[in-house]
C-alpha cells in the first residue's frame, strides 16, 4: 500500500462510495492535502474494482503529482479496499448523535467530522465549514468523553445534536454535489472484477473452513479475515480507551475541585459586567435555573475565596439554592475550610462589549460569547419570573433573529440587515436588567 495515499469509503445519499485520500504532506516547504479528483469534483466509485480500474489506467487527476502515486497503480483490489477505520458513515450521523455520548459514539463521530472537515478545507465547502463551526462540541470530539461529562457537557452534546438535526442535510447535500463517478476502461474493469471475484471466493472458502458462517447476519462474505482481525483489534483498543477515559474522569473528580461541583449538580459561575467580575452559584432543579439568592436578586462576590468565606460563616439557608438536596454538602465543606470554589471555562459569562459588537454587525460578534451571555440573561430572568428577555430573544423579534443567526449560522437563511442600532439598544437593556439583579455581598 502507498503509505501516503489511503482508500476511504463514504456513505452518502447514493450509498457506499470508495475513493482515495492523501492526508497532509509537505512538499517544497508547503503543506498539502488532496483527494482523487480534479478542480470540479472528487472521483468516487460504488465498487473497489472500479476504483482499481481507474487508478490503473488514468493519469489526469489531482493525485498524479503526489510523491507516492507511482505505487498506487500496482495495488491489488484487496489493498485498495478501505479498512474498517477508514469508513465514514456521513449520512448516518443524525442516528449516531441520537445515542449517548460514550467512547464509541464520540470516537466514530470524531473520525467522521475530521474527514468531513478535510473535504471542506480541500474543496472550499464553506457551507460545510459553517455547520461544523456553529457548535463548539465539534471541535472537542478529539478529546474523548471528558468535555461531554456533567451538566455543561450534556449542554454541549445537546447543542451539537441539535445542529446535526437542523443542518446535517446541508453537509450531505454539499458532499453529494461534490462527488462524480467517471467512466473507467472496460478491459481494466473486467480484470479488476475477476480479481475481486477470486478474492471473494478465497475469503468464502476460508470462512467456511473455520465456521465463520455462524457469525450473526449474512454479510460476512463481504469481509476479509484481515478486516475481522482489525475489528477485533479496534474493539480491544476501544475497551482500553474506555478504561483510560474512565480513569482520567475518576482522577479529575478525585483531585480537581470541579469534580465535587459536578457531583452535587451546583456550578460556580463567573459574570463579567461593566462594574467588574463577580462569582456566584447556580443549579438546575427540574431543568429550571436556580441561583444563590432570593426574591429575584442574585448574591454575587468579588472572588471565589470571598464566596467560600461567606458560605463558611454558616446560616446561609435563606436562599433559593437551599432547595437543592446537595446544598448541605456545600455548607459542610465550607464549614471545615475544604470548599474550593473553581469556575469552569464553560461557566464564564461575559456581558460587556456585546452591544457594541452587535452595532458593528453580525460578523463582529463572538458566537460563543453571545450564546453564553444569552443563556445567562434568560436563566436569571426565568428564575426571577421576568418574561421580557424570553420575548425579546424569540426569533420572531429582531434581536432574537439576530442572536439566532449569529449562534446558529445558516447560509440558506436571510441574514439580518443593518443598521443594528435597535438590536444593540435592546440587548443593552436586557444586560442592564440582568446586572440590576446582582446583589454584591
Amino acid at each position: 500500500m502507498a503509505s501516503d495515499i489511503v482508500p476511504i469509503q463514504l456513505s452518502l445519499t447514493e450509498g457506499d462510495l470508495v475513493t482515495l485520500w492523501a492526508p497532509r504532506w509537505r512538499e517544497d516547504g508547503e503543506e498539502w492535502e488532496a483527494f482523487l479528483g480534479d478542480d470540479d469534483a472528487v472521483f468516487a466509485f460504488p465498487e473497489v474494482a472500479r476504483l482499481a480500474a481507474y487508478v490503473r489506467t488514468e493519469t489526469e487527476h489531482d493525485l498524479a503529482d503526489h510523491p507516492a502515486w507511482s505505487a498506487v497503480p500496482t495495488l491489488t483490489v484487496a489493498e485498495l479496499t478501505p479498512e474498517e477505520t477508514r469508513r465514514f458513515d456521513v449520512i448516518g450521523v443524525p442516528e449516531l448523535v441520537a445515542e449517548e455520548p460514550d467512547t464509541w459514539t464520540i470516537g466514530e463521530l470524531a473520525e467522521i467530522t475530521a474527514m468531513v472537515r478535510s473535504f471542506a478545507d480541500v474543496c472550499d465547502l464553506e457551507e460545510v465549514t459553517a455547520v461544523l463551526d456553529s457548535a463548539p462540541g465539534f471541535g472537542l470530539l478529539d478529546q474523548g468523553t471528558l468535555p461531554f461529562a456533567g451538566r455543561e457537557g450534556r449542554r454541549l452534546w445537546t447543542q451539537l445534536a441539535q445542529t446535526v438535526q437542523d443542518h446535517w442535510d446541508e453537509v450531505v447535500d454539499a458532499l453529494d454535489a461534490l462527488i462524480a463517478t467517471p467512466e473507467v476502461d472496460a478491459r481494466a474493469l473486467a480484470g479488476a472484477e475477476k480479481e475481486a471475484e477470486a478474492l471473494a471466493a478465497r475469503i468464502a472458502d476460508a470462512e467456511s473452513a473455520i465456521g465463520v458462517d455462524d457469525v450473526e447476519g449474512d454479510d460476512t462474505d463481504d469481509e476479509t479475515f484481515e478486516e475481522a482481525a482489525r475489528e477485533r483489534a479496534d474493539e480491544e483498543a476501544i475497551t482500553e480507551q474506555v478504561a483510560e477515559d474512565e480513569a482520567e474522569l475518576a482522577e479529575a473528580e478525585a483531585e480537581g475541585p470541579v469534580g465535587f461541583w459536578e457531583e452535587i449538580g451546583i456550578d460556580p459561575i463567573r459574570i463579567t459586567t461593566s462594574a467588574g467580575q463577580w462569582v456566584t452559584l447556580r443549579c438546575y432543579l427540574d431543568d429550571k435555573p436556580v441561583f444563590l439568592g432570593s426574591g429575584g436578586r442574585v448574591d454575587v462576590f468579588d472572588s471565589e475565596r470571598a464566596l467560600a468565606r461567606w458560605l463558611a460563616d454558616g446560616g446561609k439557608d435563606d436562599n433559593d439554592l437551599a432547595a437543592a438536596s446537595t446544598w448541605q454538602d456545600v455548607l459542610d465543606k465550607a464549614a471545615v475550610g475544604e470548599l474550593d470554589v473553581v469556575v469552569d471555562d464553560l461557566n464564564d459569562y461575559v456581558l460587556v462589549g456585546i452591544d457594541d459588537d452587535i452595532a458593528e454587525g453580525t460578523l463582529q460578534v463572538d458566537p460563543t460569547q453571545l450564546d453564553l451571555a444569552a443563556e445567562l440573561v434568560l436563566d436569571v430572568a426565568e428564575w426571577a419570573g421576568d418574561p421580557e428577555p424570553a420575548r425579546a430573544l424569540a426569533e420572531s423579534e429582531s434581536l432574537g433573529w439576530l442572536v439566532s443567526f449569529v449562534i446558529r449560522p445558516n447560509p440558506t437563511r436571510l441574514a439580518p440587515s443593518p443598521p443594528f442600532d435597535t438590536e444593540a439598544a435592546r440587548w443593552r437593556e436586557l444586560v442592564h436588567a440582568t446586572e440590576a439583579r446582582l446583589h454584591h455581598r
